[in-house]
């Protein structure tokens, strides 16, 4: 079965209406500990590159984006189609909570993820195993903030003027757009 969608009409309320139904209602801006802000929810290539991006209010958690993400990743391969899952995933310890750990799990990813003290000293406790977590796996993790301070150098996406996050996303596509047009000219 294909589900197809109409592109929005050109002009009047029909348009207004549409992109209503594809903005948050938060405007993917929230109140954190930084401030104001959105944040940014970003899948890396093992090579540095952007692969997927989402945004989410400030002070929404970072396990609630997870599969949102990982949907979003298509991995070319040399021939067939792309793979729709990473083999691997290494992430901070923000996404260290049981079901990040079981949706990785369900899509067959190995993940690296530290565990963070209180959960370690509750693990202790109970006496259970410590999850699987590879040292130089995480190591890798520095490729992707590397790719957020690239992300970030233009200034509209360090400090956010648009208001609506659809036009943001936009603008943070273009960056990850020029993130491979440098990676092509500099193999060339």
């Amino acid at each position: 079965m294909c589900v197809l969608t109409a592109m929005p009409p050109v002009g009047g309320k029909n348009r207004r209406a549409w992109r209503r139904r594809s903005e948050p209602a938060d405007h993917a801006l929230g109140r954190s500990r930084g401030g104001f802000g959105t944040k940014l929810h970003l899948a890396v290539e093992g090579g540095g590159l952007p692969v997927n991006v989402v945004l989410s209010a400030g002070q929404a958690h970072e396990s609630r984006f997870v599969e949102p993400v990982l949907d979003g990743v298509h991995v070319r391969q040399r021939r067939g189609r792309p793979r729709m899952r990473p083999q691997r995933a290494a992430l901070d310890r923000g996404y260290s909570v049981r079901p990040v750990r079981a949706a990785l799990e369900r899509r067959h990813i190995v993940a690296s993820i530290p565990e963070t003290h209180p959960q370690r000293a509750a693990r202790e406790r109970r006496g259970r195993r410590a999850p699987h977590f590879d040292r130089q796996d995480y190591r890798r993790r520095e490729g992707v903030e590397r790719c957020v301070g690239r992300l970030k150098e233009p200034r509209r996406i360090a400090t956010r003027y648009e208001k609506l996050a659809v036009r943001y996303l936009a603008f943070v596509h273009l960056a990850m757009i020029r993130e491979y047009l440098r990676t092509l000219s500099n193999t060339a």
